[in-house]
């Protein structure tokens, strides 16, 4: 008979002495990808790959640590890196919707932006002194004089023709008079112009023209010596200007001298200034020049600072947790004024992917994929090498109002999105881009082996919890107890979870319980009470089916033996909680040669791996009994009381129990449960959840009361799995419950009927008495029943 197992084979036991915790404690290594080789070689090429395309995806699945490794991991590796330079936008005089980009050395943004407004705040100071100064005073009246001499010259002689010829010549800013006068120098009146001759009236008339027609020449003349004498104190006021501000330009023009996109600004600056210098003059003359910013005066002459990377520390290390289009790329505000939206380069704001130029830049990439545009936005600027900072709907051309359009920053960023494998897989199927521009996929697992060493490494990442978010201290045991724990999250007694996230989350309940008790640890108690309230708070679903099972509304029986029937055990998964409970399956039956039957199938409520694992059953019947004979039966096989589809194969072979049980008339211990599916060789191959389903089961029994007789029939594949609970563990322990594991279907029917499974003998049949010497003389007796109704049949048609 087989041998239920140890209990010391149903759970890791994990024990770190007092002693090696506080050596732990002492050193506490920073352990930021424990357990991550893959993920670390993977990250370390595509940091270190600097070639286009080599943007780095991290896959893995939720609480994993990804996040917070990737953080960690290269905050270490950009203190090495160079830190990148800043970049700015500033006014582009020539047009202004095309802001100009200038690229400083780190710091030096912000320099500039002081340079700039001290330059100006000096060039008004400057400028109002040299225009107010005695000598330019001087030069300007020099000017006026020379240009007056010129006119009274121009004006001399035709004056002097005029006089001579009797007429006089009187200017007023509406027109010109030019009129006859007498010997005395008096204006002939027009009584006394009438009273002369017709041929001396036109003669006055005809050399009064003539004097006009040569003083309208002459003002000609004089228009263009105005002309002149304006060039000439615009002229003046430009080398004054220029003397004035020049000065103040070289030693900016020394400095940046190497930078080319500096200089070309500082002298379309110095142009500024000297085209508009009459308003320019005009603002600094304003009586609250004083209390007024110089550049809020002069918001043409602003420095609109995109990324300041003055207080960073090598590479700088960005992480965008909603990457919007704006967020990604920065936009352009807008200001009311008097109802009408107005902006200026100085509205330009950078995003995320400016912030980390030079550097990293982490997204999440699921909430990526959400935002409108923003997928296709970054593939474009990782595409060009370029970051655009643009309205998003002027990409379909939809806004017909005039925006900005700043100069690309060149980018230099290493990418990296953070995503699900299923997420990796259908980017890597269906976007073509995607391949070519994240090239590096490092994969993080949620375990790792269970070592010594590993056990080490995860003791200082869990003292590093504790340390970052002021917990009380743990106690040696409590540690173990985690350990442990991580095992069974891992459910494998051989791995560790490193899903430190829900692991955080037992250690801050557990420290709150200690708080309660005033302790000033976390002992192993507070860690098992903080496992127990999780799944107390979870498990009402599951208290609810056990009360139906206690008051027989779910008929499972857990004592005694019946033909045909078994428990089987099913998991449901909630999402925040998992748990198994027994379902009864039945079988019946009879002659015909309709097969087997799945009435889960038929119905509509098995999925497709159930289906799958009822027809291997077919196949393992055939090989076993069919070799010399037809095997001709009707088999209705169903889980009862079962309302809701069934997936997976993992109770193929308790069907195939059931199966046995029905055909050879042998009753199966209802005091054991059974999980694990089957081949069609009769091999029993492990399934998932199988500490859910043995705990699930061991609740029933326990509510019930517990007989001695009872256990979990378990796949011998899945004994490293084993994780359970302690009080299963004591259960076992105390001969209470059970817990048997089996490598084939021989093992099982033995135990689940106390008959020999049978060996097959060389003329095709069974040992005698076996349970499959029974089978076989069942399916004989169904062939020869089936046979006889055939022939009276046709006799009957005869």
């Amino acid at each position: 008979m087989l041998r239920a197992l140890d209990y010391k084979k149903l759970r890791r036991k994990v024990n770190i002495s007092s002693k090696g915790w506080n050596i732990i404690k002492e050193k506490h290594p920073l352990k930021t990808l424990i357990g991550q080789d893959r993920a670390l070689q993977a990250l370390e090429f595509g940091i270190g790959n600097k070639s286009r395309g080599f943007n780095i995806y991290v896959s893995g699945y939720p609480g994993s640590g990804k996040r917070a490794a990737i953080n960690h991991f290269l905050a270490e590796k950009a203190k090495s890196e160079i830190c990148p330079g800043d970049w700015c936008y500033v006014n582009n005089f020539k047009e202004a919707y095309c802001p100009k980009k200038l690229g400083l050395e780190k710091g030096g943004a912000l320099v500039f932006k002081n340079e700039i407004a001290k330059l100006i705040e000096e060039a008004q100071i400057a400028l109002l002194k040299a225009f107010d100064s005695k000598e330019y005073a001087n030069k300007r009246q020099d000017i006026f004089d020379e240009f007056q001499e010129k006119e009274v010259g121009l004006f001399q002689d035709i004056y002097e023709k005029a006089s001579a010829n009797n007429f006089a010549i009187s200017r007023t800013p509406i027109e010109i008079n030019v009129v006859p006068i007498d010997d005395a120098g008096d204006p002939i009146s027009d009584k006394s112009f009438l009273k002369l001759s017709k041929k001396k009236q036109d003669k006055i008339i005809e050399k009064r023209d003539m004097l006009l027609m040569e003083f309208n020449a002459l003002l000609r003349q004089n228009r263009e010596l105005d002309k002149e004498r304006k060039e000439a104190v615009i002229q003046l006021e430009n080398d004054v200007a220029l003397y004035a501000i020049e000065s103040l330009l070289e030693e900016l023009k020394g400095k940046y001298k190497k930078n080319h996109d500096v200089i070309e600004y500082l002298e379309d600056v110095k142009n500024d200034i000297i085209e508009n210098l009459g308003e320019f003059i005009k603002v600094s003359n304003h009586k609250n020049r004083i209390t007024s910013s110089p550049m809020h005066q002069f918001l043409e002459y602003e420095i609109n600072i995109i990324t300041d990377n003055s207080d960073t520390n090598g590479a700088p290390i960005m992480m965008e947790l909603n990457p919007t289009y704006n967020n990604l790329f920065g936009k352009v505000e807008q200001e009311s004024d008097m109802g009408t939206l107005l902006t200026n380069f100085t509205l330009i704001r950078g995003g995320a992917l400016h912030r980390a130029n030079g550097g990293y830049l982490i997204i999440p990439l699921r909430e990526l994929l959400m935002n409108y545009f923003a997928w296709d936005g970054l593939k474009r600027a990782l595409q060009n090498n370029e970051i655009v900072i643009e309205d998003a709907s002027e990409r379909f051309g939809f806004l017909s109002t005039k925006s900005l359009k700043p100069d690309p920053i060149p980018l230099n960023a290493k990418i990296i999105l953070l995503g699900s494998p299923r997420l990796y897989y259908l980017l890597y199927n269906w976007d073509e881009d995607f391949k070519e521009l994240f090239k590096v996929k490092a994969e993080f697992d949620v375990s790792m082996d269970y070592s010594a060493s590993n056990a080490k490494d995860f003791a200082s990442v869990i003292f590093k919890i504790q340390n970052e978010n002021n917990l009380l201290p743990l106690d040696h045991k409590a540690i173990s107890h985690l350990i442990e724990q991580s095992c069974r999250i891992a459910k494998d007694q051989n791995k560790i979870s490193i899903r430190f996230g829900e692991l955080s989350d037992i250690l801050h309940e557990a420290n709150y319980y200690a708080q309660l008790k005033s302790h000033d640890q976390i002992t192993s108690d507070e860690i098992a009470k903080a496992i127990e309230a999780k799944y107390y708070r979870s498990n009402l679903i599951q208290e609810k089916i056990i009360e139906m099972i206690e008051h027989n509304t779910l008929m499972i029986d857990l004592e005694g033996s019946k033909i045909g029937q078994i428990n089987g055990i099913s998991v449901l998964d909630l999402g925040d909680f998992m748990f198994g409970h027994p379902n009864k399956i039945t079988v019946n039956v009879a002659s015909g040669r309709s097969g087997l039957i799945d009435i889960e199938r038929e119905s509509k409520l098995g999925g497709r791996l159930h289906t799958k694992g009822v027809l291997i059953l077919s196949g393992y019947l055939g090989e076993k009994y069919g070799q010399n004979k037809m095997i001709s039966l009707f088999a209705s096989l169903v889980f009862e009381q079962s309302y809701s589809e069934i997936e997976g194969d993992s109770a193929s072979s308790t069907e195939l129990y059931a199966i046995l049980s029905s055909l050879s008339q042998l009753p199966i211990k209802q005091s054991i449960a059974v999980s694990g599916s089957v081949n069609q060789k009769g091999e029993i191959q492990p399934v998932g959840a199988i500490n859910e389903k043995i705990e699930g089961f061991f609740e029933v029994c326990r509510h019930r009361g517990f007989n001695g007789e009872q256990g979990v029939m378990i796949p011998k594949g899945n004994l490293d799995h084993l994780m359970l609970k302690n009080e299963v563990v004591k259960a076992v322990e105390e001969g209470k419950f059970h817990v048997w594991a089996i490598s084939s279907i021989d093992e099982g029917i033995e135990l689940l009927t106390g008959v020999p499974a049978g060996k097959k003998l060389k003329r095709g049949s069974f040992s005698k008495n076996s349970v499959h010497y029974l089978v076989d003389q069942r399916i004989e007796a169904l062939n020869k029943t089936l046979l006889k109704k055939t022939n009276k049949k046709n006799k009957k048609t005869f």
